[in-house]
């Protein structure tokens, strides 16, 4: 990298120990942290930073919010697992609040959001042949180019991302791809009575905040309903108020047969992921026929349903729609000529740098890191900005002040 980023001696007996001992499947920005308190993170020499992560969307809620963090503490002092072999006393309370809150007949509860993934796939398969009348083995789910929902050797099956499927093979059987935005080619694939799903994120994260066309979701809903084939939306960056609605399916106003929640189900806490549908789907599988040693334990139940009140009781969807439509106007007022574009919808948003070496997003973080913004590059020319839904504007402001500062140490 040609900027030098001073990494303290502090700092630097972490990332050794780091480099040393653990897996390296990661490339993080050289900054260690040590505490989270609402929009901000603070490294291990006490520097404060704006979180403009925020966890990939999983720490909407802000960093150790303290009805969450309570709520956490009060139920682990408590009780925190029994395993699905017994009942417990709080999860049939979440799965009666989290299907009501999103309108669903049933919740299946898992813990990452990978894991969410996996069980609307099974899900989808066993409906196909269920209802749907596939011949056995014969179920296809469709997914779009350029989709992210993990890193199992599923979701690696379905990813147009070589550094995600290369030297991992063989691949799962049955997953075919469409362009995203491309309802045209996606009826084509629907044609295809084996089709049992398409599963889709309503707005691509990791690929750098892709908005499709307006009606994209409707059209996607109604292709889906034309040919008996479920819409499965991979709400698990998108969703929880991140983009200015409870989830991005409501701009459209369309409901999806599978929804795939995680991230900020737990505020950013523990690892809490959920599937929601009605009866007809949610009912195919079986005792014994699938499960999580971990799902539905009660720690998650409490935290999870603390963080879903917390997100309607603080308005959070609606300061995310205001705030982003303000973070969007700053960014364009910056008129730098290193900004090719700024998109987004509420508080999910990106930059894509215009410059020639690829190694310039990475340096404009490294800026940032110095100035004391925290983001990260994702395909080399794209940042994502996307800071807690609690912001404020004077936040705001200040941030898009460093951004702007961070730019000009770059031209």
């Amino acid at each position: 990298m040609s900027t030098n980023h001073h990494v303290s001696a502090n700092a630097a007996k972490y990332l050794e120990l780091e480099d040393q001992f653990g897996a390296h499947n990661y490339h993080p920005i050289p900054v260690v942290l040590e505490k989270g308190e609402g929009v901000f993170l603070y490294d291990v020499d006490g520097k404060r930073y704006f979180d403009f992560l925020s966890g990939y969307s999983a720490v909407n809620q802000g960093h150790c919010h303290p009805a969450i963090v309570k709520t956490l503490q009060d139920q682990a002092a408590k009780l925190t697992l029994t395993s699905r072999a017994f009942h417990n006393n709080l999860l049939g309370e979440y799965e009666a609040y989290i299907t009501k809150y999103f309108g669903y007949d049933k919740v299946l509860p898992m813990n990452t959001g990978v894991e969410g993934g996996e069980t609307a796939i099974k899900l989808a398969r066993r409906w196909g042949y269920n209802v749907k009348g596939i011949a056995e083995n014969q179920a296809r789910i469709i997914f779009a180019e350029g989709n992210f929902w993990g890193r199992t050797l599923a979701a690696i099956s379905s990813s147009t991302d070589p550094s995600s499927f290369k030297g991992f093979g063989p691949y799962m059987p049955g997953f075919g791809l469409v362009p995203y935005n491309d309802l045209a080619a996606l009826e084509n694939e629907l044609k295809d009575t084996n089709v049992a799903a398409f599963m889709v994120e309503p707005i691509q994260g990791e690929a750098g905040v892709v908005l499709p066309d307006e009606g994209y979701l409707k059209g996607v809903r109604d292709l889906c309903t034309q040919y008996n084939v479920l819409f499965i939306a991979d709400e698990i960056q998108t969703g929880l108020a991140r983009t200015g609605k409870m989830l991005a399916c409501d701009h459209e106003g369309v409901r999806p047969d599978i929804l795939i929640l995680g991230k900020a189900l737990s505020g950013g806490t523990l690892p809490i992921s959920a599937v929601l549908a009605d009866n007809i789907v949610m009912m195919q599988i079986k005792p014994g026929e699938h499960g999580s040693t971990y799902g539905g334990n009660p720690l998650a139940c409490a935290v999870a349903m603390k963080s879903l009140e917390v997100l309607k009781t603080e308005k959070m969807a609606e300061n995310a729609q205001a705030m982003g439509t303000l973070l969007r106007a700053e960014l364009e007022k910056l008129n730098s000529p290193l900004i090719k574009l700024v998109r987004g919808r509420g508080l999910l948003n990106a930059i894509v740098i215009d410059h020639k070496d690829p190694e310039v997003s990475w340096e404009l973080c490294l800026h940032l890191l110095d100035l004391g913004l925290l983001a990260k590059p994702t395909h080399g020319d794209k940042i994502r900005f996307a800071p807690p839904l609690i912001i404020n504007e004077a936040q705001i402001k200040e941030a898009v002040g460093i951004i702007g500062e961070a730019l000009k140490r770059l031209s």
